[in-house]
């Protein structure tokens, strides 16, 4: 076991020092969209208005926090890689070292999972000065630290089945900019028609808001939600692992 804790830090140790570098940059960019989600919709858009229960400004706090768990994650993770892969050609000399496929998909997400969490949790800071409702639960930083691992998986996947950057782009602007607006973000799925509901839980971030949110404000956890999430966390780590090992990446 602490071999492989080894190998996992050996495959991370670039990105860790990338981040150590850029750490304020980083943060900075991180926080820049988050912040804007929350001025125009929490403010100018949700003075005054009951979601679930809860005044908006509680509601959607815990949505940007799943949604930051997205962005980050998965932005780090996929354009680190994409570089690596397609520009530097480190990846491939990374393949040729006697590491196991399960440590190198494994350290490729270190970057998104670090810098989703710290994203994740400066956002959370920030609404806990802002409304009363939130509370910080091991249920909530359980959600956040399956949906920050999740996203970043999904993040590897797309990096490694790029041919291009344009491909990564594409893959932006089809995946996951609807998932920014659809999953339950800024507004209850429930209020949507049942096929549409069924539509929407097929897709990760549903299940990373429902839970995160659950977890945040104190309601009934959504269980279900949870497996279905660290399902998907599953199989986005073998479908990493069948790229690293039977393609060539």
């Amino acid at each position: 076991m602490a071999s492989v804790f080894k190998e996992i830090y050996s495959v991370a140790w670039g990105d860790i020092r990338f981040m150590r570098h850029n750490l304020l940059n980083i943060i900075a960019a991180t926080l820049v969209s988050p912040i804007l989600y929350l001025i125009a919709f929490g403010y100018g858009m949700g003075q005054g208005v009951v979601m679930d229960g809860v005044p908006y400004l509680a509601f959607i706090i815990p949505g940007i926090v799943a949604l930051s768990s997205l962005n980050a994650s998965f932005s780090s993770t996929a354009t680190r890689l994409n570089v690596q892969r397609l520009y530097y050609g480190s990846f491939d000399e990374m393949m040729m070292c006697p590491i196991r496929v399960s440590s190198i998909v494994l350290g490729k997400t270190v970057l998104g999972i670090v810098r989703g969490l710290i994203s994740c949790l400066l956002i959370f800071i920030l609404g806990l000065f802002l409304t009363d409702k939130l509370m910080f639960t091991p249920i909530f930083f359980l959600s956040l630290i399956l949906a920050c691992v999740t996203f970043s998986l999904l993040g590897e996947m797309s990096a490694l089945l790029a041919k291009s950057h344009q491909s990564m782009a594409t893959f932006n602007t089809l995946i996951i900019l609807p998932m920014t607006f659809l999953c339950g973000t800024f507004f209850s799925v429930s209020i949507l028609p049942e096929v549409f509901q069924w539509a929407l839980y097929a897709i990760p971030l549903t299940h990373a808001s429902s839970c995160i949110r659950a977890g945040a404000l104190g309601w009934e956890f959504p269980w279900i939600s949870l497996v279905v999430m660290f399902a998907f966390c599953i199989a986005f780590f073998l479908i990493d692992c069948y790229l690293v090992k039977y393609r060539k990446v």
